[in-house]
């Protein structure tokens, strides 16, 4: 039976390809970033706009919205969508 020696390189090569065999699949089942929702004075400072802007775009429907307690929040993908849905190309 031969004999195979095994270096300190090869050890470490194979970690490297061990944790990158690990990391492909664990990553699929954290993928998904948390959502991350902005209060009201940070969504107003991101858009630079007043309060009473940010309730007429509650109010009118043209940004979502959740409300617990007395705090309204803003899922900050929603408000890049809506900003993507009403960009103006100028021409």
């Amino acid at each position: 039976m031969p004999v195979t020696i095994l270096t300190t390189d090869d050890l470490y090569e194979f970690k490297l390809e061990l944790l990158e065999e690990i990391k492909k699949i664990i990553k699929p089942q954290t993928s998904e970033e948390p959502k991350k929702y902005l209060k009201s004075a940070e969504v107003m400072e991101m858009l630079s706009i007043s309060p009473g802007t940010l309730q007429n775009l509650r109010i009118n429907g043209t940004l979502p919205y959740s409300k617990i307690g007395g705090i309204i929040l803003y899922e900050e993908k929603e408000i890049e969508r809506v900003l993507e849905e009403n960009k103006v190309s100028s021409r």
